[in-house]
């Protein structure tokens, strides 16, 4: 497997770097159709955290930093560490926070040390050439990755297989949120939620540990 994922890692990084250069720090940038969406996924994501008072977030998978500007506009205190596997993404985020205070952008796919909290959105679509079982072992070792850094829980996001027939794309990867559900309950944590009764063509589920 490590071959097959350090051959992902860079297929999907050079796929994000060609997205920021065409389209900027925008949205579309890191493949996303609109702002508005982008935000509602945010705020779905961070149901996993409790916002009353101080905590560390890792977003795996941070593009420009779109999620920093997202927090501070919730007023959230953080101490934040992005990570991406797109050279072009860092650099950007870098220069768009390099006065900000409690920050790092880190190149790779993962924080590297303990947070309270991850978040990944959107990280797990773009399969590629992969098929369903190869892009399904990459994702549950990306799981992995996020449950054993994270102390006090993890989110994340994928598009669902309840999507229209007529609108899906064999490049991207559509995820059956009972299944996933059923690991994340059996793997990581009795306390986990399915969230899909917002208005995209994806799921968010919330996994929080028992401390």
């Amino acid at each position: 497997m490590a071959e097959s994922k350090d051959e992902i890692l860079k297929d999907v990084a050079n796929y994000y770097a060609g997205r920021i250069a065409e389209h900027g720090q925008t949205a579309a940038g890191v493949d996303w159709n609109s702002q508005a969406g982008q935000f509602m996924r945010f705020n779905q994501l961070l149901k996993v955290v409790d916002a009353s008072k101080p905590y560390s977030i890792a977003d795996i998978g941070c593009g420009y930093g779109a999620l920093l500007d997202h927090l501070a506009q919730l007023g959230h205190a953080t101490r934040y560490v992005g990570v991406d596997i797109a050279l072009p993404m860092i650099e950007a985020a870098r220069s768009r926070f390099a006065a900000s205070s409690g920050v790092a952008f880190k190149l790779g796919n993962s924080p590297g040390e303990i947070v309270d909290y991850s978040v990944a959105s959107g990280i797990f679509n773009v399969r590629l050439g992969r098929t369903d079982e190869e892009w399904l072992a990459y994702l549950i070792e990306a799981l992995d990755m996020m449950n054993a850094t994270s102390r006090k829980g993890f989110s994340f996001n994928c598009l669902t297989s309840y999507s229209d027939a007529d609108r899906m794309r064999s490049d991207l990867y559509y995820a059956n949120p009972p299944d996933l559900f059923d690991l994340c309950k059996r793997r990581y944590s009795r306390q986990v939620a399915l969230l899909h009764d917002y208005e995209l063509y994806e799921f968010t589920i919330i996994v929080r540990k028992q401390l």
